[in-house]
């Protein structure tokens, strides 16, 4: 990667690395939802909050639902019954089944990576990740792969989203716990942290803290809140991810390796009850997001546009919106956010999960006790 390029842009840097702050980062405008602007199909309706969802090479849907249950979504919309074997899940709060990822080579392999809260025997749970293989009707061979550490006695900010990089390697983004905010910077602990791991959960080759004894193998990134949506550049090949801040706040990074993001002690929120977080928005040695919201958005989902059904969308990051019920677009130019444009505030639900269909569609699922899956088109 070019030198120029691994800097945070809101940094005036000097070797790459040894920086100086230089101001905030850009601030969304929080533009009016575009009303009418997508035609929206129901697909399927029925769903438990659902969570994630993956496409099969035939055109079926897999869906997680939050309570801990995996379906198949037919072409026709019908929902199979719940697939058997799923592992148990820590279904209380924000806690349950969470996301799902099929391996690249799923044809042949019928493998599914799954991340989820994994309960423990005294009442603790953390995040976790299991692989298996899938039939129409159970999960065969399941294994856990990877177990955040330390578990925690904490309802909150789970994460996870799972994410293949190039190599067949999987990056795991994972929350800090809420009441544990200050793990996001201990590099001892899986909380507030990105991982990096081979699909049999060791860690990654050439990740950061390799070798060090003070930190974990498997960290890739810290200083993280919770991060809820990511997703990987086709073009470049960099992790993206959207992360939920306290009151204002949220962000969106694109995380590097063995770098600090922050949180606690540097935040563009405040906290709940309106008293200051952490020392400001600014500190060296502290990365900068590339673009915060400010109202938040509630980030929750993540898909690079790469397909042809929506002219001029072609390189768009698209986030899901679960405060802000919306589908956020986001026009990227040299890595910095150059507009916002945000959509299906008509639905009037919590938008999860956002994918694009092999035919050039785009996919969510709004997370609502009567969740859905919905098919975007052009026009209105």
């Amino acid at each position: 990667m070019p030198l120029l390029r691994r800097c945070t842009a809101a940094l005036l840097v000097t070797a790459c690395g040894v920086s100086t702050p230089q101001g905030p980062a850009p601030r969304s405008p929080n533009p009016d939802p575009a009303r009418g602007a997508l035609r929206v199909e129901t697909v399927a309706r029925g769903l438990a909050h659902p969570w994630a969802l993956a496409e099969f090479p035939d055109g079926r849907w897999l869906v997680t639902e939050r309570p801990g249950r995996l379906r198949i979504v037919a072409r026709d919309g019908t929902l199979s019954r719940p697939i058997a074997n799923v592992p148990e899940v820590h279904a209380r709060g924000q806690g349950g089944l969470l996301d799902v990822a099929l391996d690249p080579a799923f044809a042949r392999n019928r493998r599914i990576y799954l991340s989820f809260a994994e309960p423990a025997p005294d009442g603790s749970a953390g995040t976790a990740v299991a692989r298996a293989q899938l039939s129409d009707t159970a999960l065969t061979y399941v294994e856990v792969i990877y177990r955040q550490d330390p578990k925690v006695f904490s309802d909150a900010h789970f994460g996870s989203r799972i994410v293949f990089a190039r190599d067949g390697t999987l990056f795991v983004t994972q929350g800090e716990r809420f009441a544990f905010r200050a793990q996001a910077q201990d590099l001892g602990s899986d909380l507030g942290k990105i991982v990096h791991i081979t699909t049999d959960g060791a860690p990654a080759p050439g990740n950061p803290f390799l070798g060090r004894t003070d930190a974990r193998p498997e960290i890739w990134s810290y200083g993280h809140r919770n991060v809820q949506a990511a997703a990987l550049d086709p073009a470049t090949g960099q992790l993206w991810t959207a992360e939920h801040g306290a009151r204002g706040g949220d962000e969106l990074n694109h995380p590097e390796a063995g770098k600090n993001y922050g949180w606690p002690v540097i935040t563009y929120g405040r906290d709940y009850n309106g008293s200051r977080i952490g020392e400001g928005a600014v500190k060296a040695g502290m990365e900068q997001p590339v673009y915060y919201w400010d109202p938040i958005i509630a980030p929750s989902g993540m898909t690079f546009y790469t397909g042809d059904a929506f002219p001029g969308w072609k390189g768009s990051l698209l986030v899901g919106g679960l405060a802000s019920k919306a589908l956020v677009r986001l026009v990227l130019q040299n890595g910095a956010v150059v507009r916002e444009e945000r959509y299906l505030g008509e639905v009037g639900e919590r938008i999860r999960d956002v994918a694009q269909g092999a035919d050039g569609l785009l996919y969510v699922v709004t997370d609502e006790e009567d969740g859905k899956l919905l098919r975007l088109r052009p026009g209105g």
